[in-house]
């Protein structure tokens, strides 16, 4: 973190305040609407690009169908999801709690190693707001400093057709935005449905609709960068996820202090900074990263492109503000990909390696055998004893399948109730009852263990330990 007597140099009073309140609140609580300049630069190019690239993503991964299922579903109210084209039921509820973990560890490795370099690169939030919605407001309004001229300008007929024009652009495309979010919950076909059929048949939906479009229309033109600092929990979490080594978009105080104006005819004697605030004008969430790290950034990078841009024209160094850590700026060192990073990164990739492998070798027939309750061993004529058991099946594939037992352990047979195998539905469950008929001969004991192989098709696809009850010899 900058010192406050290394800020301070400046004499310009206490710069510590901005701790007291974020960014986009004024001294009596109100809001302070952001302008943000627009950015220009090398990395801004890069997140254009990277944006492109979600955007693709985002707008197709609902169309792709793995076997006649979606690559990804997130049916929350039916408990249904589905995974690069694999169902998953309550059953595989472990595998999501793992899941969680993994994502909750990863966040925590990640920050700790690289800061906010998922919030400015790849969040959906930033991305949309910045590269998408900021741009329309651009297109529309102007950059930042006609923006500000149109808010304070009367409501002519120009400033009411540009506001206007502005709003329902942005309401339809929330409203897109919404049908695409829409269809990873319910899937494209349900969504299909839902724009072609009647209102009545589907007023959930409809409705689920308009309440999406809302939030996405209040988010992107009105709460904004208010969402990160405010209502997202990272950017809090962030104060106890960094440390000096961490890796965050950090102003070169060593080098930019003392700040002082530019002046191309006197002999520079200060800093490198030259208080232009450039790298205030293109903040989206308003802050001066010059006063350290805090807790409403988001890493966009925006700030090293405007100093950059800068530094370029009055022929000093880049880098005034770069990717750094707090620790290699006190020691004026280069950031380096430290041990601690190397081996956050291991673990990282060891638990996305378990979840995928866990994934991968996930049972789509989820099979359970067990012992009908209460009920003690049959005898059968002097030479053979039964028990009955209970099968419960879990269908996970897109197919009705008929299931057959057979005994692998021991001699005897297998006799299913009302019928010769199990028939389960496809992303169903079936149940059934079967008695197990084993000689006398080979009962040696209380009880026995047993190994019943699950076939469909005449494939093996599982096998199931039970214990067989019987008369003591």
């Amino acid at each position: 973190m900058v010192e406050k007597e290394n800020i301070s140099k400046t004499g310009e009073g206490n710069r510590e305040s901005f701790r007291d309140r974020i960014a986009t609140v004024d001294e009596s609580g109100k809001r302070k609407w952001v302008f943000a300049q627009k950015p220009k630069g090398k990395l801004y190019n890069i997140r254009t690009y990277v944006s492109w690239s979600f955007f693709l993503l985002f707008f197709s991964l609902p169309f792709i169908e793995v076997n006649g299922q979606p690559l990804f579903l997130f049916n929350v109210v039916k408990a249904k999801f589905i995974l690069f084209g694999k169902v998953f039921w309550p059953q595989d509820f472990f595998i999501f709690g793992l899941g969680m973990l993994t994502f909750i560890v990863f966040i925590v490795l990640f920050t700790a190693a690289f800061g906010r370099l998922f919030c400015g690169w790849v969040c959906p939030q930033t991305i949309f707001m910045e590269m998408f919605f900021r741009k329309i407001e651009y297109f529309i309004e102007g950059d930042a400093a006609q923006q500000k001229m149109l808010a304070k300008a009367p409501w002519t007929g120009s400033k009411i057709f540009k506001k206007v024009s502005k709003h329902i652009i942005f309401y339809i495309c929330s409203f897109i935005i919404a049908n695409f979010f829409l269809s990873y919950i319910i899937g494209v076909k349900e969504l299909w449905k839902i724009i072609t059929e009647p209102v009545t048949q589907h007023i959930g939906g409809f409705l689920s609709l308009a309440v999406f479009s809302g939030v996405f229309y209040a988010v992107y033109a009105f709460f904004r960068e208010q969402v990160c600092t405010v209502i997202c929990p990272y950017g809090r979490l962030q104060g106890v996820l960094l440390d000096k080594n961490s890796m965050i978009v950090a102003y070169d105080y060593q080098r930019g202090e003392p700040r002082g104006k530019f002046n191309k005819k006197v002999e520079r004697i200060q800093g490198d900074c030259i208080d232009c605030f450039q790298c205030v004008k293109v903040c989206p969430t308003g802050i001066d990263i010059r006063n350290g790290t805090q807790m409403e950034c988001v890493g966009c990078t925006a700030c090293i492109d405007a100093c950059n841009a800068i530094m370029d024209k009055i022929n000093k160094p880049l880098g005034l503000i770069r990717y750094a850590s707090e620790l290699g700026i006190e020691k004026k060192e280069k950031l380096q990909y430290t041990g601690r990073m190397k081996l956050y990164t291991v673990l990282l990739g060891v638990l996305v390696t378990v979840l995928a492998f866990l994934l991968v070798t996930r049972k789509e027939v989820d099979t359970t055998i067990m012992r009908t309750p209460g009920m003690l061993y049959q005898e059968r004529g002097t030479d053979s004893v039964s028990n009955l058991y209970n099968i419960k099946v879990a269908n996970k594939t897109t197919n009705s399948i008929p299931l057959q037992l057979k005994l692998e352990n021991v001699s005897g047979q297998i006799e299913i109730i009302g019928g010769h195998s199990v028939q389960v539905k496809e992303q169903g469950e079936g149940t059934g009852s079967f008695f197990i008929v084993l000689p006398r001969s080979i009962i040696h004991e209380r009880k026995t263990l047993l190994k019943i192989g699950i076939y469909s098709n005449n494939k093996k696809i599982d096998v199931i330990s039970t214990n067989f009850l019987g008369p003591v010899q």
